[in-house]
């Protein structure tokens, strides 16, 4: 007897479950809507984390790399190395090995395809602890790689073309190298890329080294793996497909609650029937997981497929702002499906969570009356008003306490944006209803617009969740839309500063000299501007170990004077060159942002000689898309203070009647007849770096911009789900007006005002809501993001451009409704309401 109880109890549920599942043949769109709710928004997801994890991988590759590991040894002229200093090394006794490093072109690359990265290595002399020294441990690998044709060992995504190349070694395909990348001996790889000796030296971290005054050593801990710079990137990226999510799940609770409401006679039946409430609640749970997986299934595919639509732009993205190089091909792992597939249950669950707690609650009776759930509405918002209130003082509070500390939480920021935006969301409803009762009032002489504004207040249990998913999307919108075109706007301007010269020439060290001497008798050169880069090790008490600091040289030459941002007034700006031609330093926000310090703050800086300097800081420039901390001061300082090697000459052109593209030409002529072709190949026009800069700034939002408008795509998908679902009870309500005499044109028209005027409301307060986003995230999210905070923008024609979506975004979604409300013949509406 006791085996037959649960046989009999599964065979309840599964009657029960058969019979709720019934209804979804009667009412197709709403099990279509509630897939699509689970597609879209499991698509976003998982696009999003599919592309975090290519590039997690791809870190990951990079970093088990020897580069991460490993010192490295080059000179402090940064001239290249010789055969002979490798020699003496390791005649001293010194565990060095060579290693080559370039970029190389593969033989039928498409035009402005990327170059590959070309490693060459010694294995005999590779310390073990490199993960390419294992590689080549046995014997038969090891004869391969040093004896003719060798081995070269490629990334999967370019070991296909690796083949077609005649020049490389037979290849074979390397799963843990970063994408990308190619790997070979080292006399093969100086034969490919044309040199005569290694790039640089690596030495095991733990092995002794005394070094000649030339040469410096870098230790492994001083190179920022691409992982930890690129870290803010994809947090940016997940919460805007975890945003995506919660919108998109809008739509499955609006379309699971209302699927309820019009099953409460068939589950007051059942009840009658002497099914039991657990046994309801659990048959609706199973429906809930099989919709689930069926949708997490579907929104997984989607994901992918989208992921491999926008990863190209994001490799490009984190390879330009970051160096970092991504594979284009997905790499996927077997934690992605299952979180996928988690994370859209989850959301489900939560959508569905209050639904079940209402089935297992209510009793018979009030299962038999759909307006026992609108009785409680007034309850409802001052709930939802007084959660909303509560997420604002905490988004308030976080925002102080940034404010006041200065702490750089990015976790703590994207708190304080998600409290924000999910308060105000909160509000939307009792927002709604406020605006209409007051409205009701001032038209109540009007019998129809009246019987409109209290149609609404009737139709806002359906309502609110498909407009507080328009609010996000549209201040999401506003507020992505405000911080980019700013960013864009002070972006071009700040390039427009920094890149003063008509030119900038790269030439090697040894030319470096005559070639400045040359350019300064040339009669077209107005000013020269020189510059030169080192590293130092910053010494700070805040930091948990020193931490390496980019040095950048400039000539304080008037016409750098002139254009140069600084963080200062206008009136400051002259003292502050003063103080640095005496012999302080200029530092980028983001040093001045990790390390708190302001005007008038020293820094101790260690050069890579041991020699330690004590500077002042004389003011703060913003440095845009630069991750890196900086201290700027003059050429000649940083030259004799931390042996900077030449580095490159800016030329600015004089004013002339001659047009500037047959100066400059006429310069370079000049230049490579001079110094030869090689020299003219390192020369750079400032008009190809700002469209090189400007086609990355472009790329880089790309994915920003889709989310953006995909969220908003959503928000529309949930109200057209909404008035989709529920057009059989509208009708039922329409119906009686038309008997009275309303037309069919004047009920369209009253209709579209209804969802057309709602919308503007809910746009109404998603302007503040998308400026204060705005702000949050020049102001907080950026500033702990980059370290560098940008100004911010407000554009009129955008807000207005808010106001017409959201109009925009209604009028779509009530066209299909009102189409057919416009089609339905006089019989059918004096059906409906006969059935009234």
């Amino acid at each position: 007897m006791s085996g037959r109880r649960p046989a009999r109890r599964a065979g309840v549920v599964g009657v029960t479950l058969a019979t709720l599942l019934s209804h979804y043949r009667r009412h197709p769109g709403q099990l279509a809507m509630l897939l699509l709710g689970l597609w879209v928004a499991g698509a976003l997801w998982s696009s999003v984390q599919a592309i975090n994890a290519t590039a997690r991988d791809s870190y990951a590759r990079a970093e088990a790399l020897f580069e991460t590991r490993l010192d490295r040894i080059e000179r402090r002229d940064g001239t290249p190395l010789s055969p002979a200093t490798y020699a003496a090394l390791r005649r001293d006794g010194m565990a060095v090995s060579p290693l080559v490093a370039g970029e190389l072109t593969l033989a039928g690359s498409a035009a402005g395809e990327a170059p590959l990265r070309l490693l060459g290595i010694d294995p005999l002399t590779l310390p073990g602890t490199s993960p390419l020294a294992r590689r080549t441990g046995d014997a038969a690998s090891l004869r391969d790689w040093l004896l003719p044709p060798h081995r070269l060992r490629a990334a999967p995504d370019v070991a296909d073309a690796a083949r077609r190349d005649p020049r490389l070694p037979p290849v074979e395909v390397d799963p843990g190298l970063p994408p990308a990348t190619l790997v070979t001996d080292i006399g093969v790889a100086q034969r490919l890329l044309g040199l005569a000796g290694p790039t640089r030296l690596v030495i095991a971290p733990d092995a002794p080294a005394e070094l000649p005054e030339a040469l410096m050593r870098i230790p492994a801990r001083q190179l920022a793996s691409p992982g930890q710079l690129a870290d803010s990137f994809h947090l940016n990226l997940t919460a805007m497909g975890l945003l995506a999510l919660v919108v998109g799940l809008f739509i499955v609770h609006a379309a699971l609650g209302l699927a309820l409401e019009q099953r409460l006679g068939l589950l007051r039946t059942l009840r009658a029937l002497g099914v039991p409430g657990r046994t309801l609640v659990a048959a609706l749970g199973l429906e809930l997981l099989t919709l689930g997986l069926v949708g997490a299934g579907l929104g997984i595919l989607g994901g992918v497929l989208l992921a491999r639509l926008l990863l190209p732009d994001v490799a490009a993205s984190l390879a330009a702002l970051y160096d970092s190089q991504v594979g284009t091909r997905l790499a996927l792992p077997w934690h992605f499906w299952l979180g996928g597939v988690a994370i859209i249950l989850g959301g489900l669950a939560s959508a569905g969570a209050g639904l079940l707690w209402r089935v297992a609650r209510l009793d018979v009776l009030a299962l038999g009356h759909a307006q026992a759930w609108r009785a409680r509405l007034g309850g409802l918002l001052r709930r939802q008003a007084w959660a909303g209130g509560a997420l604002l003082v905490l988004a308030a509070g976080l925002g102080g306490w940034l404010w006041l500390t200065g702490d750089r939480q990015l976790v703590a920021g994207f708190v304080m944006v998600t409290a924000a935006l999910l308060g105000v969301t909160l509000w939307l409803p009792a927002w709604l209803a406020g605006g209409w009762r007051l409205a009701a009032r001032l038209v109540r002489r009007r019998a129809l617009w009246a019987w409109a504004f209290a149609d609404l207040q009737l139709q806002l249990p359906r309502l609110q969740l498909p407009m507080m998913a328009l609010l996000l999307a549209l201040a999401t919108n506003l507020g992505v839309s405000s911080m980019v075109g700013g960013f864009r706007l002070t972006f071009l301007d700040w390039l427009d500063q920094r890149l003063l010269a008509d030119l900038y020439i790269h030439p090697e060290a040894e030319r470096h000299d005559a070639l400045q001497a040359w350019l300064s008798d040339q009669p077209e050169v107005a000013t020269l501007l020189p510059a030169r880069h080192a590293e130092a090790t910053l010494l700070d008490a805040a930091a948990a170990s020193p931490e390496p600091v980019a040095l950048f040289g400039i000539r304080p030459a008037p016409v750098l004077r002139a254009h140069w941002p600084l963080r200062l007034p206008a009136a400051e700006r002259d003292a502050a060159w003063q103080a640095l031609a005496a012999g302080e330093v200029f530092v980028n926000e983001q040093l001045a942002n990790r390390y708190r310090r302001r005007p008038g703050d020293t820094l101790t800086l260690r050069a890579a000689d041991g020699r330690r300097h004590r500077l002042t800081i004389a003011a703060i420039y913003p440095d845009y898309g630069n991750p890196r901390p900086e201290v700027v001061m003059p050429v000649a300082r940083l030259t004799r203070a931390f042996a900077a090697p030449p580095g490159s000459l800016g030329v600015v052109l004089r004013d002339a009647p001659e047009p500037r593209r047959q100066r400059l030409d006429a310069l370079v002529a000049r230049l490579a007849t001079r110094f030869g072709p090689a020299t003219a190949e390192t020369v750079i026009d400032q008009q190809a770096l700002k469209a090189d800069a400007t086609r990355v700034f472009e790329r880089t939002f790309t994915i920003t911009r889709a989310l953006d408008a995909l969220t908003l795509g959503v928000a529309a998908l949930a109200l057209l789900t909404t008035l989709l679902a529920q057009a059989g009870t509208r009708r039922a309500q329409l119906a009686p007006l038309w008997a009275l005499g309303v037309s069919r044109r004047r009920l369209v028209g009253v209709q579209l005002l209804q969802l057309t005027g709602t919308a503007l409301g809910t746009a109404l307060l998603a302007l503040p809501l998308g400026i204060a986003l705005a702000w949050a995230l020049v102001a907080v999210i950026n500033v702990a993001a980059f370290g560098w905070r940008l100004p911010l923008h407000l554009f009129p024609l955008q807000l207005l451009v808010t106001l017409g979506l959201a109009v925009l975004v209604a009028s779509l979604a009530a066209l299909l409704p009102a189409w057919r409300l416009w089609r339905m013949p006089p019989r059918q509406l004096l059906q409906e309401f006969a059935a009234t």
